[in-house]
């Protein structure tokens, strides 16, 4: 089976186990995504599936992209990500794949999106910087990064120099969440804890390399 879905974030709310615990929950619409293309280890040397999520205006595509999915007999999609399969997967073109084909409740999951984009940020809201003191002859300079390098060697700044700049909108990916909850009937999966982007934004979910532990968290109601 396929290692992975696309979703959408739709946002947070909070569920109760069945012990009684409050959880913090993300709730994404997971799929359905339907297979695009299917890669196969004697023509392509690998094992995998492209998904499409999302459904675009035809318009907005370009031609080459309209034929890559004539094949599904869907799309064009939104969206396109390639995912790991098993080698004796059945899996083909046009073929939907639902949340509840991949994940259960109490597996583990990494998650990708795009972050939230914060604007230009200084060193300290960027950066965590403690800034300087707030006496003792500190005048003007509270907020400031502080000595960025030598005059005479190395003469430059380092490439990757922690200083002032954009903060956010980029790749973040979020590591070992909990599957609290799988709604298969309505696309739905809840993921404790908080997933990068803002609500309305695509992620995609993938199994964590550890794989499945325990379900402390099954039965959340």
């Amino acid at each position: 089976m396929v290692s992975g879905i696309i979703g959408k974030k739709i946002g947070m709310t909070q569920v109760f186990t069945g012990e009684g615990s409050l959880v913090p929950v993300t709730v994404v619409q997971a799929g359905p995504c339907t297979v695009v293309q299917a890669k196969t280890p004697a023509r392509d040397r690998y094992a995998a599936v492209q998904l499409g999520f999302g459904q675009q205006k035809a318009q907005r595509v370009s031609k080459a992209m309209r034929g890559h999915v004539t094949k599904s007999q869907k799309g064009p999609f939104r969206v396109l990500r390639e995912f790991p399969i098993d080698e004796d997967s059945a899996l083909e073109v046009g073929q939907d794949v639902r949340v509840g084909d991949v994940f259960q409740v109490g597996d583990f999951v990494d998650v990708s999106g795009i972050s939230k984009g914060k604007g230009t940020a200084g060193v300290m809201k960027r950066h965590h910087f403690s800034g300087f003191p707030g006496s003792h002859g500190t005048h003007e300079y509270f907020r400031h990064g502080g000595s960025i390098g030598n005059r005479s060697y190395p003469g430059r700044v380092f490439k990757g120099k922690r200083m002032s700049g954009r903060m956010g909108n980029e790749r973040v990916t979020v590591a070992n969440l909990q599957v609290v909850e799988v709604r298969a009937d309505q696309d739905l999966i809840l993921l404790r804890g908080a997933v990068p982007g803002s609500s309305g934004g695509t992620i995609v979910i993938r199994k964590h390399a550890g794989g499945r532990a325990n379900t402390a968290v099954a039965g959340a109601k």
